[in-house]
């Protein structure tokens, strides 16, 4: 079997890591309890629920760099605060397209936390959301199973410039690009 290719940095590599879901709750059903979930052997980016359940047992994994964490769009990244250096990368899961709450998470993961590490976005992304995903600190991503990883790399560069301060680029343009201003342009109020 094939792995799965995703884009990491600008390029398209084989992923050797598998992302562990927990089963969708259905109305009348047990709800799935992280605390009694078993982890396979391998490389797994498992839910942060189950990591935070299951901290003690997974500890050994973690720190030979086996276990990794992705963050739900309803999840807090604040929750792994003094936690980071002990993942060899993070994922924030996006559940649909038009689910924003991952572009937030990510700017604070890179902002606030000082998450320095590889980020990365799961679930149901799409060319047209890298670009955007790249300005919030994104450098990895698993695109969609039914989309082509070679055609989505192209959104990385879909635009050339760009206008908003942001985590890949923290000046705005106005501030960028310094303007000659004309003497008799410049009124300072002298003639008030």
């Amino acid at each position: 079997m094939s792995k799965h290719l995703i884009i990491k940095g600008r390029e398209v590599v084989e992923d050797d890591w598998q992302v562990l879901r927990l089963a969708e709750p259905v109305e009348g059903a047990p709800v799935v309890d992280p605390a009694t979930v078993a982890v396979p052997e391998g490389k797994f980016i498992v839910p942060l629920s189950l990591w935070l359940a299951q901290r003690d047992v997974l500890a050994a994994r973690t720190a030979a760099g086996e276990i990794a964490v992705w963050i739900a769009s309803d999840e807090r990244p604040e929750t792994l605060k003094g936690l980071l250096d002990q993942f060899p990368l993070i994922a924030v899961d996006f559940p649909k397209f038009t689910d924003g709450r991952g572009y937030s998470i990510a700017y604070n993961l890179r902002t606030r936390l000082g998450w320095s590490g590889e980020l990365r976005a799961i679930g149901d992304v799409l060319r047209d959301q890298l670009f955007s995903m790249q300005r919030v600190g994104f450098d990895a991503y698993s695109v969609r199973a039914d989309r082509d990883v070679h055609d989505a790399l192209k959104g990385l560069s879909d635009f050339s410039e760009t206008y908003q301060a942001s985590v890949d680029q923290k000046v705005p343009l106005f501030r960028r690009h310094l303007r000659p201003v004309a003497a008799a342009a410049n009124n300072d109020g002298a003639g008030i």
